[in-house]
């Protein structure tokens, strides 16, 4: 039976068990940190490049050469699991019953859970959004930006859930796999512009939240499509900083209101203040009671 406070594990991290069994926390940590020197190094060489050959003048080109180079945050824990721990694409979550409808699934609900974090700041009169459509918008540009957060997004997930969370869960107890990996997540942000504690913590919730929701679905695709609109609708839907980056290919235009950084987050964006607080604990809170009603039935 298992204790009041453990979490069941989910059919990834069994699958993962199956092939190795794991190892303790401490070496899960340091074989993680030599990953990301690797996924680093991956996407310098992709980087590199695309500048050369982009040759970019303005900072959404920059953006956009950045976000593909995600690519290696793909490839890299992806050949790790499959040739060092032996795992195939179904442990990482990529499962391929049902994925274009749960990678939609995700999308929606990351639109409509950042949409709410706007409505909050709208609502408390600390974010400002300008009638009509922005003058800098292209529809170019903006093809570019869904194609890069599709990218960024799901390497993200793939990294901090796919691969480092259900290598955690294979040996140790679930709760401290989600809680690493979203301290781990939080961490990938620290030299952000506009970083606070705050910011941190909520990263960290947001961590936690996607993780329960990687486990409740039981694949990537839902994490991947939630993580990557959820990016999208901040920078280049309402024209909000992405933890701390600003693009000028945005839809609509928002402003913030000085001095009530607590709530809209400030120099950070909305991810920095309370709103994105309430939207993570409520997202949480929903997930924790689903799993429960779902056992108890």
């Amino acid at each position: 039976m298992m204790g009041k406070w453990e979490i069941e594990k989910p059919e990834t991290v069994r699958m993962a068990q199956e092939k190795r069994r794991g190892m303790n926390i401490f070496l899960e940590i340091l074989t993680f940190l030599a990953v990301i020197i690797a996924v680093g190094i991956v996407q310098s060489l992709i980087m590199i490049p695309l500048q050369m050959l982009m040759t970019p003048a303005n900072n959404d080109l920059k953006l956009i050469i950045m976000l593909f180079s995600n690519i290696g945050m793909i490839l890299v824990p992806l050949g790790f699991c499959k040739l060092i721990q032996k795992r195939n694409l179904a442990t990482l979550g990529f499962r391929k019953k049902g994925a274009f409808k749960e990678y939609l699934l995700g999308a929606a609900t990351g639109f409509l859970a950042f949409s709410a974090a706007v409505l909050i700041c709208v609502i408390t009169g600390t974010v400002k959004i300008e009638e009509g459509l922005s003058e800098t918008f292209t529809m170019g540009m903006f093809v570019l930006f869904v194609l890069g957060f599709m990218i960024q997004g799901m390497a993200e997930e793939v990294l901090c859930r796919g691969y480092f969370m259900v290598s955690l869960g294979r040996r140790n107890p679930m709760w401290a796999a989600i809680l690493l990996n979203a301290l781990v997540f939080a961490a990938m942000h620290l030299l952000n512009d506009g970083i606070s504690v705050l910011a941190f913590i909520n990263l960290v919730l947001y961590g936690i939240f996607i993780s329960l929701y990687f486990m409740k679905r039981g694949n990537i695709w839902v994490a991947g499509g939630f993580h990557s609109v959820w990016n999208l609708a901040q920078g280049n839907i309402y024209g909000i900083l992405v933890s701390g980056m600003r693009s000028d290919c945005t839809l609509l235009k928002s402003t913030t209101v000085q001095g009530r950084e607590i709530v809209n987050g400030g120099a950070f964006g909305i991810e920095g203040g309370l709103a994105m607080t309430i939207v993570c604990l409520a997202g949480i809170l929903f997930l924790v009671l689903c799993c429960s009603n779902k056992k108890e039935s």
